[in-house]
């Protein structure tokens, strides 16, 4: 299938600091970009700029980054989910994962979240796809944010609404282990009928076993 890609480029200035929203980058791009020290939620900035620079260089991966200067001090990232997931158990070609979004602690307050999600999504890159996200309240950065997991969620939930994502049930056992954990879903409009119905059979996978 095909996975279209239009770089996309929006300005930002915030606290007297230019800040450019772009993507899908290249992995030549981000190669010559550093990663902002704050940027460890899920793993060093050395180790998840090697990351985003592997998801860049599949033929579905996206990497929409912020950058100020010449540090990536924010991104979303979109690929196929992890072949050890459920969500890969159907092999959807149209099943892309929004998989990981972070932002530095001195550029929150910037709307980054919400440009990097809805750049992704501009031209119609994304309309002949399922995206998903799947929220775990492990991931959250509860600590730094001062928000208890409710706040947090329903923030995260605000953010991924404004692509239209919204909440899908599962019986996903790692989503069902705390309720603050969720599945946000945006079906393309130009997704199959199959495809929706294949996803609903993934979502529920135990409703199918015998």
């Amino acid at each position: 299938m095909e996975h279209r890609k239009v770089l996309t480029t929006h300005n930002v200035v915030y606290a007297n600091k230019l800040i450019i929203i772009q993507g899908p980058l290249s992995p030549m791009l981000l190669q010559g970009l550093e990663m902002h020290p704050d940027l460890d939620a899920f793993r060093r900035p050395l180790e998840q700029k090697e990351a985003l620079i592997e998801i860049a260089g599949l033929p579905e991966g996206r990497i929409i980054a912020a950058i100020e200067g010449n540090t990536i001090v924010g991104y979303v990232t979109f690929h196929y989910p992890n072949e050890l997931e459920l969500w890969s158990q159907g092999n959807m070609e149209d099943l892309i994962e929004l998989g990981a979004i972070e932002v530095a602690n001195d550029f929150r307050g910037a709307g980054l979240g919400r440009l990097l999600i809805t750049t992704a999504f501009e031209e119609g890159q994304l309309e002949n796809c399922i995206v998903f996200t799947t929220e775990y309240y492990w991931h959250w950065d509860l600590k730094g944010s001062g928000l208890d997991v409710w706040a947090y969620r329903q923030m995260m939930e605000k953010l991924m609404k404004v692509v239209n994502m919204v909440w899908y049930a599962t019986d996903d056992p790692e989503i069902c282990s705390h309720p603050a954990n969720c599945l946000m879903v945006r079906i393309g409009k130009e997704v199959p009928l199959a495809s929706e119905e294949l996803f609903d059979r993934v979502r529920f996978r135990q409703r199918f076993m015998y």
